[in-house]
């Protein structure tokens, strides 16, 4: 079930009006779960990083073992035509997945692929919107466990547990700690924090992807002359925090005003961040 309105498809080499069927029943991707995804955005006009999330999405197919079929700069041309006569924002979603399987169906055939691009008009949520965060018993998995180098279908049914999790508790997102107990990222999206005008977020140890959106975070904020440290963080790291937020493709920016017993202000440098992505996005 789609999450947006006016969805238009990309496939087999032409753009579709809706949300048409694109998969076999009998597919690789399907029953194997050997499929991939990007996320991208368009809002007032411009779709930041689009480049970026396109190449990263070749990197995916490769780490799941699935053969990219697609370059990446013409992937950028295809979505910049399906975009025509869009006047909202748009979640634009590039998706490949093993049509075929070998060694007993197990694992996906070489230059066995199917691609498709789905455009779901999705507002960005607004400026004020904000989101509260609790622990989960559920933690990120290793490299050695799946594939976490990958943004893959098949690692999203642990982020669902952890978010299921924290609405039961009565909290937005959930607070995910990494196999040594140390913070991760959130149920759906990288986090930072805000101590003493110094912002930190966790450093990247492959047992999260390292977002798009949070590389630019943090190159927006150094060039703006905040420090920013990637570094390991304790959930009591973000118990004495001035500020929390959450980073990631769909929301770009989103305040977070409690963990747990911890309570925060939506504050300056959080709406700081946002208005330097904007500038960022809207300079492009």
């Amino acid at each position: 079930m789609a999450f947006g309105t006016q969805i238009r498809t990309w496939f087999e080499g032409s753009w579709h009006e809706g949300d048409i069927p694109v998969m076999k029943a009998a597919d690789h991707g399907l029953w194997q779960g050997s499929n991939v995804f990007d996320g991208a955005r368009l809002f007032d006009g411009v779709t930041p990083d689009l480049d970026l999330h396109c190449a990263r999405l070749n990197r995916s197919a490769e780490a799941l073992m699935i053969t990219p079929t697609v370059d990446p700069a013409e992937m950028v041309e295809i979505v910049r035509e399906g975009l025509k006569g869009y006047d909202t924002a748009v979640y634009i979603r590039p998706m490949y997945w093993a049509v075929d399987g070998s060694d007993l169906g197990v694992s996906p055939a070489e230059d066995s692929t199917g691609f498709a691009i789905s455009l779901e008009a999705v507002p960005l949520p607004p400026a004020d919107r904000t989101t509260t965060l609790t622990r989960t018993r559920f933690r990120r998995p290793v490299l050695e466990d799946a594939v976490c180098n990958a943004k893959a279908g098949a690692l999203y049914p642990n982020n669902a547990r952890m978010l299921v999790e924290a609405k039961r508790k009565g909290f937005g997102n959930a607070l995910v700690a990494d196999a040594m107990g140390n913070v991760a990222e959130t149920a759906t999206a990288n986090v930072f924090l805000v101590r003493d005008g110094v912002v930190f977020t966790p450093i990247a140890n492959g047992t999260f992807l390292s977002g798009i959106t949070r590389a630019r975070h943090i190159a927006n904020l150094r060039a703006d002359g905040v420090e920013v440290r990637e570094t390991v963080l304790t959930f009591d790291d973000f118990h004495a925090a001035d500020e929390v937020f959450l980073s990631g493709n769909f929301s770009k920016v989103q305040a977070v005003t409690r963990f747990d017993h911890t309570e925060y202000a939506h504050g300056p440098v959080t709406k700081r961040v946002r208005e330097l992505y904007m500038d960022f996005a809207h300079s492009r």
